[in-house]
């Protein structure tokens, strides 16, 4: 009996547990999912009778330690700063590893024990990252075959609200981790234009920004991270362009940017006794004094940038309405979250909304039958508040290629990403069966 451990039973393991579960009985598999809060790894697990459900102290060495030995495969869906600690004691104790998270340097250090002692170290297998990298590497792939050369590649991810459930100006409501959210694209945005590296400070993030047609909806798109380290990952030594970017409804960058010029979005330092203040008092402690009221303020202070549509994000967030904060202190940013949390909440009917892109470009002089342009387009909906696009895209990949890895139809080692034809060929046949279908569309 194969035992597998996951760690943490927070929103996005929904489906990757729901699945691991329906295989368990197929394959023989026990199922351990543990988390802080017995009571949330218990929902997840519901009784099943080859799974059960723990509490988990990752803080504590020595808990920590035993699950994983107990474990032969561990699939750590904590947040990313979590994993080192999980992975070096897997990798001590020869037990194979999963997350979605970006390969981070602490991963990359464990790579040559885990391939002296035939261990899988599997990052990046998500949604972005992960179905990016699988469905543009298929098309790559057979493009590279056929004498084609991508000369362009640009790739955009967003997980939002669908638009029967977007009753708010931002057009947004969290589907993951809402820290993530609040701190996007504090990195320094890195890609290659037209052969030249560019990078993007997060003071022009938010206002650089292309807008992009999916499936006949346009969204804003602005630069994610640092694009340039998958030029080698995807074999695109002789593009021109590459360029990862994260998607949001037209018009939330304009607001978004407004929060960061503010300094709202700034955790580098703690506001303290903030339970009796007010979210208009946090703001107008940020704006300098020229006028009577904070709203003249912010005005005069954002200048041209203070459109009506993004004044009415702001006001609509309680910035303007005395709104209590409710904490007795944070940074600016985990300030702003709570207040987030509240405004962008996923009701329990609402569907929230996976949208994705890949639009290459090639030169096809080599072979004129292929196409000069590429555009593959994702488009997911979710079914309600708790089995969201965003669990299925983030968990089915994960839970799929570790059941391909344990029944032997995956054979690898050291660090791995889902770039590899034995990985993504048989993830994309079986994630279509889960309707999650990339449409293709060809132009000469």
């Amino acid at each position: 009996m194969k035992r597998i451990l996951v760690i943490g039973a927070g929103r996005s393991t929904v489906s990757l547990i729901e699945y691991l579960l329906q295989q368990a009985a197929k394959n023989n598999w026990h199922l351990t999912v543990a988390d802080m809060d017995l009571r949330l790894a218990e929902s997840k697990t519901k009784g099943h009778a080859q799974a059960q459900a723990i509490s988990l102290d990752i803080t504590n060495p020595e808990q920590r330690k035993k699950e994983i030995n107990k474990a032969d495969f561990v699939v750590s869906m904590l947040p990313a700063f979590m994993h080192t600690e999980i992975v070096k004691d897997c990798v001590a104790a020869g037990k194979h590893v999963a997350t979605a998270s970006y390969v981070s340097p602490e991963m990359l250090s464990l790579d040559d024990e885990a391939k002296k002692k035939n261990i899988l170290l599997l990052n990046e297998c998500g949604l972005d990252p992960g179905i990016d990298h699988a469905s543009a590497m298929k098309i790559i792939d057979e493009i590279q075959k056929q004498g084609g050369e991508i000369t362009s590649f640009k790739s955009y991810c967003g997980g939002l609200v669908a638009p029967e459930s977007n009753d708010n100006p931002w057009g947004y409501k969290f589907s993951w981790n809402p820290r993530n959210v609040v701190v996007a694209g504090q990195a320094t945005a890195q890609y290659l234009d037209k052969g030249q590296t560019k990078y993007i400070p997060y003071n022009r993030i938010f206002t650089q920004i292309d807008v992009i047609d999916v499936e006949g909806i346009k969204y804003d798109a602005y630069a994610n991270r640092d694009s340039l380290n998958y030029i080698d990952a995807y074999k695109l030594q002789g593009a021109q362009t590459v360029l990862r970017g994260t998607l949001r409804q037209v018009g939330y960058c304009r607001a978004w940017n407004i929060l960061v010029k503010l300094g709202l979005t700034d955790d580098s330092f703690v506001i303290k006794n903030t339970q009796n203040k007010t979210y208009t008092q946090l703001l107008q402690s940020f704006l300098p004094d020229k006028h009577h009221s904070v709203k003249q303020n912010l005005l005069a202070f954002i200048g041209s940038e203070a459109d009506a549509s993004s004044i009415e994000k702001i006001d609509w967030l309680g910035f303007f309405n005395d709104e209590k904060i409710e904490m007795e202190q944070g940074t600016p940013a985990q300030l702003l979250q709570h207040l987030l949390e509240k405004k962008w909440k996923l009701q329990e009917h609402d569907k929230d909304l996976v949208v994705m892109q890949h639009l290459f470009e090639i030169n096809n002089s080599k072979n004129p039958s292929l196409p000069k342009k590429i555009t593959s387009s994702l488009v997911v909906t979710g079914s309600d508040q708790h089995h969201t696009a965003m669990a299925k895209t983030v968990g089915l990949p994960l839970a799929i290629t570790i059941k391909n890895f344990l029944t032997g139809k995956i054979d690898l080692n050291g660090v791995q990403i889902p770039t590899c034809k034995k990985i993504y060929e048989p993830l994309l046949q079986e994630l279509e069966t889960h309707q999650i279908i990339f449409k293709e569309h060809f132009f000469s």
